[in-house]
């Protein structure tokens, strides 16, 4: 036996190094402009692309707004929370 992998292995290897997403989910309370000034603020985003992204949460009802590792995104959510908005993190559903 060698140190290759076989094709379930690599399957379980992809799985175990998705990245983790941040994802705001769309609310009742919060105004749409504000939602924009907040991941302007939060993620350094340009203006439309933070509209695009707030218009995303509008009209799905969800966005995702950051990549990364799990302490990342936990930090993102957790500022996210802070700003009023809903906000939580999930491992990547592509590979």
């Amino acid at each position: 036996m060698g140190d290759t992998l076989t094709d379930s292995e690599i399957s379980i290897e992809q799985l175990l190094d998705r990245p983790w997403v941040c994802i705001v989910w769309d609310d009742p309370v919060n105004l749409m402009s504000y939602v924009t000034f907040v991941l302007i603020k939060i993620f350094g985003f340009s203006k439309e692309k933070a509209h695009d992204k707030m218009m995303q949460v509008h009209i799905e009802g969800r966005s995702v707004v950051a990549t990364g590792s799990r302490e990342e995104m936990e930090h993102y959510v957790q500022a996210l929370h802070e700003h009023g908005l809903w906000a939580t993190l999930q491992r990547d559903d592509k590979i």
